[in-house]
């Protein structure tokens, strides 16, 4: 078959610049939406699994889905310490931290709506299971007071978080001694406080979960079967990567599947214009159509170049909204995680898997809308054509 060449495709399009123009950016604005919302749930799912450590092993109570569902005695945590299989600090204490998990209300910087944070009772151990938090200012809290350290994201989201201020919470002042950065992970939406204190102002009598540290990987499955077998714990035992990954799904699935449907819905608009403007670019042309034809190009290669042409109209618009999607990681966005009912900040983040399936999306845009006036130009006679030129 011989086909039209690409130079003869683009031509086409170059000379109908303003309905090229104005197609390619209706297809644009659909792949932004399309790139914007596969953006936002691949950077909740990064956020919250770049906040698990591949070594560390959370412990919650049977059926928890989250640590703020959880409750483990005192007793329970300190079998759990005695566990084998645990790495140990040089003093041969277990490397594993007790913590209760609340949340609290504190008003929103810029609206001043009260919205849910994440306070986590901690200390030393904690601080060492978690090498990707790092203060940047201030100190850390002091054992057995009332002082705070609050993550990047609370202290940039809402009022009063600030170094040196005092917070309200548990029926007591806690007053801010530093600022943490934990590389964009979960934590930067919490502020912690040491455990005991926590716990007594907030009347708890057990803490949320347990994290422990593995001194070998590899003995997951070990230490997994140790505390679900004992009838004194009634408890469950998760890599700490799988428990953050869990957490992202429902949050994650409903932003995909809401953003897809919309996406899903404008692009039927944007099908609907390439359609129009394909049949516009055949009707304006059935003499030229007619001449191919009678040079000795055959109905596919007609069909071939129309289809072509309503490709690269979708690729251009493609392109387009995917380079405007990527602006969108310079953002900080922050939603509630509904897995804790709590806020989580997080970025979007552009990934090549992404890139591939906003521009096949754009491509698919193309096909269907280019393919009625493509049959349509394949299908018109040669006599016809002529004449109606």
């Amino acid at each position: 078959m011989q086909a039209l060449p690409f130079s003869y495709i683009a031509r086409n399009l170059r000379v109908r610049r303003v309905t090229t123009a104005l197609t390619a950016a209706g297809m644009a604005l659909v792949v932004y939406v399309f790139a914007t919302v596969l953006m936002m749930t691949e950077g909740i799912r990064a956020t919250l699994v770049a906040t698990g450590q591949p070594d560390n092993v959370i412990v919650l109570r049977k059926g928890a889905g989250a640590e703020i569902n959880s409750a483990i005695s005192r007793q329970q945590a300190a079998i759990i310490e005695t566990l084998p299989g645990l790495a140990r600090d040089g003093s041969r204490r277990a490397l594993a931290s007790k913590e209760p998990v609340l949340l609290n209300n504190l008003p929103k910087r810029g609206s001043g709506k009260p919205s849910n944070v994440t306070l986590r009772g901690t200390g030393a151990a904690g601080l060492a299971l978690r090498p990707q938090v790092r203060l940047v200012q201030g100190r850390m809290f002091r054992a057995g007071s009332s002082e705070v350290v609050a993550g990047r994201a609370v202290a940039a989201g809402f009022q009063g978080v600030d170094l040196g201020a005092t917070l309200r919470f548990g029926g007591r002042d806690w007053v801010v001694v530093g600022l943490f950065d934990a590389a964009r992970s979960g934590f930067d939406s919490e502020i912690w406080a040491d455990a005991e204190q926590l716990m007594a102002a907030f009347r708890r009598q057990s803490v949320s979960s347990v994290i422990v540290k593995l001194a070998d990987p590899q003995h997951f499955e070990r230490l997994r079967e140790l505390i679900e077998g004992d009838p004194r714990l009634a408890l469950e035992a998760k890599r700490e990567e799988r428990f953050y990954a869990e957490q992202s799904e429902a949050l994650a699935n409903f932003i995909r599947i809401l953003g897809t449907s919309l996406a899903v819905i404008f692009s039927i608009g944007a099908v609907v214009g390439a359609t129009i403007t394909m049949f516009g670019a055949v009707a304006s042309r059935v003499g030229e159509i007619g001449t191919l034809r009678a040079l000795g190009f055959r109905r596919t290669a007609v069909l071939a170049a129309f289809l072509g042409e309503s490709l690269l109209l979708s690729l251009l618009g493609g392109v387009v909204g995917l380079a405007a999607a990527t602006f969108m990681q310079a953002v900080d966005v922050s939603t509630t995680n509904f897995a804790t009912f709590a806020e989580l900040a997080f970025q979007f983040r552009m990934t090549p898997a992404i890139a591939v399936q906003s521009l096949l999306f754009a491509l698919g845009m193309g096909l269907v809308g280019g393919f009625v006036p493509a049959w349509r130009a394949a299908r018109l006679k040669i006599v016809d054509c002529l004449r109606a030129a």
